[in-house]
Formats: structure tokens, C-alpha cells, sequence
């Protein structure tokens, strides 16, 4: 399943500050390489077509769009890195995801057993949250677009499909233009009519059937794409061989109309969390993991061994940032990164790599210690847009009143500071936790960078309970005082180290920063 090919004489050796590894394929829009920045970071650098590249509109579309993208945050997509729409050969870079596509991994093992196609649901239903949430319908979730790890799925390529559309209206907000993947469409798409959300919802259908049972539910393109097409838009799916237990939730997701489709948040109600499994086959996994290690030992080629090409992108684009955590619409600068970009948990990592060398190694039994039951369930509740709300958090107010006292031990009072390093210099974050009671705003985080001075408060959720508990506090918002694009953050944990570091993780993923006392 290796998924890199030798560069070619005629590839470009960087594109903006990326240099080349290799080539992972090419699709619509262009070729797709693999490359490593001058930090050490691995990323997946897409070079659009020439021809693409000499169209106004498409510009006008794909730079309308990468905007969109580079906001999508969240653990189920590969980010949106770095980007220049206006080089002479547009790119966009995105972080590498290390795993094959859906399709091939069902083309080489076979459907997916039934609790895998559960976890790939959820993941697939966050990840089009997190899409949705900035605006952005993916139009083309297709089996091509997922890419399966050890840790979940991920889906690529979202905001990309509407930069191809082509039409003589010259307007960005055209609807009914035939994107999309034969097979993996939605009838509104084939029809023409206006594209919405439940159009993806109906793809995560079509893709769960065929990682389910290895068909799909509408039959091969083999008699005719229009014949295809006629029966995703008129006849019912055809879902021999998907797990009865799946049959009516993937089914409500391929109805004809998109109204009668369920929404994210009820797809993930009605799917029930799987446990004490990996997510995927234990072969599977091995296979991962020994590709993974093979990317490891990837060099960089030999500049003597190819070509200049006659043409290259700007060697010095704006800085990759992280769109987690910024929302901003100026073109391709260097945006903030308000709340701190958390670091995957160094203890996740390893957790992953031990269950693929158990499993690699033929260990006997099961291996469930190191894995979760799959992707965290969502609040009812889609996730809040990214971007800074109407009005700031009002002004912290006396720690404690009415007599109610203060709950925070004393070891987690006072200032703490972290260092996040960037291709922009390093970023200082300044976190101050005062004393107070439940509903208290007792934190307080500033974080500086190129452009930007953002401060987030956030308040205590919920009393610890004990004086060496972790402290629960809520989701964070912009402050007063916030300048550049500033972005609120989630809920949080926050826990003494034995070294007497500050730990702070966001809720419900791996990610974490740790801080020191004092202010730095």
C-alpha cells in the first residue's frame, strides 16, 4: 500500500519552503507531493494544473476556498497548513496523513468488519462537523478522500471540489456544477439543485456502505456513468453484504431527498460507541505501522539527481500556521494562533506505536489496553464556528461572594508561561489562574505572535475533588484587550506535574501544553 513514487526530472525540487520527498499521486486539481519544511515537518504539498493556474475564476475560487479551509480545525481532518494562490503555480500544503486510502485498504483486505465502520462513522461524521462549521460542503467524500491510521480516519481534500467548478456565470456562489465522483454522488448533485450539507451526509452513506461490504450501493460505472446516475437518483441503494445493524442508519443517510436525511449530530447519537477493540484488523494495523516506520527513513532526494524546472513557486511564502486555532480572512498572512496549538500527547504516540509492534510481532490475544473505543462522542450540539464572538467575557469579578468559598487549591494560583516555537519566532503564552468558586472566571491566557495579542478567560466548570485533583475549566473566550485574529478555545483540564509544571489538555483529545511558574 506504499503510496510514494520517485520524483520525476521535471519536479520541481521546493515548492514555497517545502522541499520535495517524493510524488503521492495527482488528482483534478493537480499533482500531490510529499514533502518536509525546513523544520523537520512532513506535509503533503498539492501544485495545482497549469492550465488551472492561468484561469482567473479558478483563482478567484481556489483562493475563496483555501480561505475557508485553512479554518477547518478538529483531529479528523489533515490540516490546511500553508498556501500561495497567488505564486505562479498555486499550491497548497497540508499536514501528511501516514495511511492509505479507504480504497485501497477495502481493495487489498476486503470490507471493514462492522465495529471498524462504526468508528470510521464517527470519525467521518466530526470531521464534516468541523468541514460545515466554516461553511465549506465537502462535495466530494469519497473512499479516495479517506485516509485510514492507526488512530482514526481522516478526511482530505475538503473545499477543494468547488474551486473546479467551471460555468459562464462567472459568479463563486454557482450551484448545480457536476462535482463529485460517480458512485459517491448525491441525486441533488446529479440534478443540479442547490448543494447543502445533507449532500455530504448522503456521501458518508455511500462511503460507509462500500467500506462495509465492498460494493457500491448503487452499482459500478461498468454499464454507463449516466446509467449510474439515474440509479443514485432514482432507484433505491442496494446494501447486500453491509451489517444489518448498519443497514437502516446507512440507509436514512441515502435518501433521495436531503431533507429526510439525518444530520451529523444524530448520525453520531445513533451510532453506539464500540469497545475493547482496535479500530482495524490487527494485520491491518501491522501494515501501518511498518509503513509509517519506512517514512521515517525517507530522505531527501539527491539534488544532483534531477532537473531544475523552468518554473517555480516563490521560494519565500508566508509561514505555515496552525488553523486550529485562527480565523481570518486577510489573504495568506501569517495568522495567530490564539489558544496554543497542544502538542499530541508524547503518551498517545507511544500508545499507538506499542499496540502496532503487538500486533506486528504475532503477540498472542487481543490488544485493547492502549486503545479507546474509537473517536469521542460530540455534544448534542454542533461545534461552536470559529471565530471570535460579538462580545468579550465580562470582567473576572470577585473570586469568591455570598459567603461561598474558593475551591482552587493553592498549588494552581498564580502566573505560569510556555514557549510554542514557529517558522515566525517563538510565541510566548502567559496563563493566570486566580482563586475563586464554580461559574468564577479564573483563567486567564494571553498569547502574542506576529500580528496578533489575544487574551482568553474562561471559568471553573466543576469543583476538584480533592487538593491534588485536575481542575476542570470551560471553554475559553476572547477577552478584552484582543487585537488580530483571535479565536476561542475548548474546555480544558488542568493538572500539577510531579516536577511541578502546569499540564493543560483539551477535553476529549490528546492535545496539551505544559507551563512552567512565573512569567517566563
Amino acid at each position: 500500500m506504499d503510496r510514494t513514487q520517485r520524483l520525476q526530472p521535471a519536479d520541481p525540487e521546493r515548492i514555497g519552503g517545502y522541499r520535495l520527498l517524493a510524488r503521492l499521486g495527482a488528482g483534478g486539481m493537480g499533482q500531490v507531493y510529499l514533502a518536509r519544511s525546513d523544520r523537520g515537518r512532513t506535509v503533503a504539498v498539492k501544485l495545482v494544473r497549469p492550465d488551472l493556474a492561468d484561469q482567473a475564476d479558478f483563482r478567484a475560487r481556489f483562493r475563496q476556498e483555501v480561505r475557508a479551509a485553512r479554518r477547518v480545525g478538529g483531529l479528523w481532518t489533515a490540516p490546511v497548513l500553508d498556501a500561495d494562490t497567488d505564486a505562479p503555480v498555486p499550491w497548497i500544503a497540508t499536514g501528511y496523513v501516514p495511511g492509505p486510502d479507504l480504497q485501497t485498504v477495502v481493495e487489498d483486505h476486503g470490507p471493514l468488519p462492522e465495529h471498524s465502520v462504526r468508528v470510521l462513522a464517527q470519525g467521518l461524521a466530526l470531521a464534516l462537523q468541523d468541514i460545515h462549521t466554516v461553511g465549506l460542503v465537502h462535495r466530494d467524500l469519497k473512499p479516495s478522500n479517506v485516509l485510514v491510521t492507526v488512530d482514526g480516519p481522516r478526511v482530505i481534500d475538503f473545499g477543494v471540489a468547488r474551486a473546479l467548478e467551471t460555468g459562464t456565470d462567472g459568479g463563486l456562489t454557482r450551484t448545480g456544477a457536476l462535482i463529485g465522483s460517480p458512485g459517491f454522488m448525491a441525486p441533488e448533485q446529479i440534478r443540479g439543485d442547490r448543494i447543502t450539507p445533507a449532500c455530504d451526509v448522503f456521501c458518508l452513506g455511500s462511503v460507509l456502505a462500500y467500506a462495509a461490504s465492498g460494493r457500491l450501493p448503487f452499482g459500478e460505472a461498468a454499464g454507463g456513468v449516466h446509467a449510474l446516475m439515474f440509479r443514485i437518483a432514482q432507484e433505491p441503494p442496494d446494501l447486500d453484504g453491509v451489517p444489518e445493524s448498519l443497514q437502516e442508519l446507512i440507509g436514512d443517510c441515502l435518501h433521495k431527498d436531503p431533507a429526510a436525511r439525518p444530520t451529523l449530530d444524530r448520525i453520531l447519537e445513533r451510532i453506539p460507541a464500540p469497545t475493547h477493540h482496535p479500530w482495524l484488523p490487527a494485520t491491518l494495523v501491522a501494515q501501518l505501522a511498518s509503513e509509517a516506520a519506512q517514512l521515517l527513513d525517507l530522505e531527501d532526494p539527491a539534488p544532483e539527481s534531477r532537473t531544475q524546472p523552468p518554473t517555480q513557486p516563490p521560494a519565500s511564502p508566508p509561514p505555515p500556521y496552525d488553523p486550529y486555532y485562527a480565523t481570518a480572512y486577510a489573504p495568506y498572512s501569517p495568522e495567530p494562533d490564539p489558544e496554543p496549538p497542544l502538542r499530541r500527547s508524547a503518551k498517545s504516540t507511544v500508545a499507538l506505536i506499542a499496540v502496532a509492534l503487538v500486533v506486528a510481532v504475532g503477540a498472542g490475544g487481543s490488544v485493547y489496553a492502549f486503545m479507546s473505543s474509537g473517536p469521542e462522542r460530540p455534544d448534542p450540539k454542533p461545534t461552536a464556528p470559529r471565530t471570535a464572538p460579538g462580545a468579550a467575557t465580562p470582567s473576572p469579578g470577585p473570586a469568591a461572594s455570598g459567603g461561598v468559598p474558593d475551591v482552587i487549591p493553592q498549588q494552581y494560583i498564580g502566573s505560569w508561561s510556555a514557549v510554542i516555537p514557529s517558522n515566525s519566532g517563538d510565541n510566548p503564552r502567559h496563563l493566570v489562574i486566580r482563586a475563586g468558586r464554580v461559574g468564577d472566571p479564573v483563567f486567564t491566557l494571553t498569547a502574542d505572535g506576529s500580528g496578533y495579542h489575544c487574551v482568553f478567560e474562561a471559568r471553573l466548570t466543576e469543583a476538584p475533588a480533592s487538593s491534588d485533583a485536575p481542575l476542570n475549566i470551560g471553554p475559553s473566550e476572547v477577552g478584552p484587550g484582543s487585537t488580530g485574529a483571535c479565536n476561542p478555545g475548548r474546555a480544558s483540564t488542568i493538572s500539577v506535574m510531579p516536577d511541578g509544571r502546569l499540564h493543560r489538555q483539551t477535553v476529549g483529545t490528546a492535545e496539551f501544553l505544559d507551563y512552567t511558574k512565573g512569567n517566563g
